[in-house]
């Protein structure tokens, strides 16, 4: 995926507010990192119905970031965990990689 995480939703929804825009990163900052290690370990457990639950989680704040395609590519790795099948997990891992990266230098 070549798409690249943003601020535009957050500077949207917060209309200026400089208090807000900054309570929502430190809450991506603070959140994403703990359910990335949640996720890994659920993979690595094979516990797919884990991991579903917290790519759930995970796509919202995709979301946040303004990655409209790769929301869409989190919804089918989700489904597709919930049957058991984890073959988009290397995609995805690079999806959470260039979003750690981005939220560590905001």
């Amino acid at each position: 995926m070549t798409e690249q995480p943003n601020l535009s939703y957050i500077d949207e929804l917060s209309g200026g507010d400089e208090e807000f825009k900054n309570k929502m990163l430190s809450i991506l900052k603070k959140e994403l990192p703990e359910e990335k290690e949640y996720y890994l370990n659920t993979i690595k457990n094979k516990d797919f119905g884990q991991s579903a639950q917290i790519v759930h989680k995970i796509k919202h704040k995709i979301s946040i970031l303004g990655m409209e395609k790769t929301y869409t590519f989190a919804e089918k790795h989700e489904d597709d965990l919930k049957g058991g099948v984890a073959d988009f997990h290397p995609e995805f891992l690079k999806i959470l990689e260039k979003m750690s990266n981005f939220l560590m230098n905001v």
